[in-house]
């Protein structure tokens, strides 16, 4: 019988504590599952799994600084893992602690220009699930560095065009651009709120045939609108539904069908990313200057963190 003293035996029991801890995680049962990891903790300190899952624990619980303490430690007990650096790098960006995130992402074997404060480490372009615990949608977002993403779509919900969110470093699905799979990464934090509001307008415009792939009439609304440092996007034609399964995975092509399209005279739902409603009215009549005959429904306010 083993010696449940010796490190082996320890091992072994501090195992037993930590899988019992993540079915009480899993459960819901969060203050039992934390007791458990710290039981596992006492009987090995020299392990490093449950501190490692204690800091997950917390980070999925928006608990930071607790998440930073616990993943730090993982990190001492094996440097050579690099899903904790990872984690610590994610926890450090969420309390602005710059210096702790360089160490870690540098320790994560990414390559980062030296300097102090924010971290300028553009790594391009990528879907950000938001709210994945409640009513989710995935839009666009230019990924300032490993955990930080500015959104370049307007979401439907309660996040802003241009908000920076804190993104989560284990893909959770993939969606297609340019023919490439692209990984999904879920939202776990809103770090700067954007100035800008989400509006909406639902417009009919009867416009002449085009060729396929050439810029339609709400495209130049966009360009408008970014010279202006707002945007605008036509949810109608953008905004699509998948099931879980497609969300969670790679969309399959039943969620590729054909949409109404921009040069159809039905009405198209526009959403604008700006700060005020005369803003919004000035973008469209600039827009509509050239005498596009658009039919203009009342502006909306959809969303604003202000």
């Amino acid at each position: 019988m083993k010696n449940p003293f010796t490190p082996l035996g320890k091992r072994g029991r501090a195992k037993r504590i930590s899988e019992r801890a993540g079915e009480l995680r899993d459960a819901g049962k969060k203050a039992e599952a934390i007791a458990s990891y710290q039981r596992a903790m006492a009987i090995d300190p020299s392990w490093s799994v449950p501190f490692y899952n204690l800091g997950l624990l917390h980070k999925y619980e928006g608990e930071w600084q607790a998440s930073l303490e616990a993943t730090r430690r993982a990190t001492e007990l094996d440097p050579k893992d690099e899903a904790s650096w990872w984690n610590l790098g994610i926890a450090a960006t969420a309390l602005g602690r710059w210096d702790v995130a360089r160490t870690a992402w540098l320790r994560a074997g990414l390559k980062l220009p030296q300097g102090t404060g924010p971290i300028d480490y553009p790594c391009g372009s990528n879907p950000i699930r938001l709210a994945p615990a409640g009513e989710m949608e995935t839009v666009w977002a230019d990924r300032l560095d490993p955990a930080r993403a500015r959104l370049s779509n307007i979401p439907l919900g309660a996040f802003c065009f241009g908000d920076v969110v804190l993104n989560d470093g284990a893909p959770t699905g993939y969606r297609k651009r340019r023919g490439e799979d692209v990984p999904v990464f879920d939202c776990l934090a809103l770090l700067e709120p954007s100035p800008l509001a989400t509006w909406c307008v639902e417009i009919t415009l009867e416009e002449p045939k085009r060729k396929k792939d050439a810029p339609g009439p709400f495209d130049h609304l966009d360009i408008i609108a970014r010279e202006r440092g707002l945007a605008a996007e036509n949810w109608t034609t953008s905004v699509r539904t998948l099931c879980k399964a497609c969300s969670a995975g790679r969309p399959h092509d039943h969620h590729d069908e054909p949409r109404f399209g921009e040069g159809e005279p039905v009405p198209q739902r526009i959403a604008i990313a700006a700060r005020t409603r005369g803003e919004v009215h000035d973008l469209l009549a600039d827009w509509d200057a050239e005498g596009r005959g658009a039919i203009v429904g009342d502006i909306q306010m959809e969303f604003s963190h202000a």
